[in-house]
């Protein structure tokens, strides 16, 4: 059994947002469907989580979307 994860990031420009996109399309550590959404800066991220053990996803996209200058909406 999985579950659907969405997580929505802020970034400080469209530009880092769409770098953050592009990775996300040839990303290696689960498969993810990244969109803009709501406003050019903010990317929204949907993956299944999967139960089986831990799922470092999450904590990777935080990293990711560090590096481009973006941070998780709380």
């Amino acid at each position: 059994m999985s579950v659907e994860v969405l997580l929505t990031y802020t970034f400080g420009s469209e530009q880092q947002a769409n770098r953050f996109i592009n990775v996300l399309k040839n990303w290696d550590v689960n498969d993810v469907d990244a969109r803009l959404h709501a406003a050019s800066h903010r990317v929204q991220v949907r993956y299944q989580y999967s139960q089986q053990g831990f799922d470092f996803t999450c904590s990777a996209l935080d990293d990711l979307a560090g590096e481009y200058g973006g941070s998780e909406d709380k």
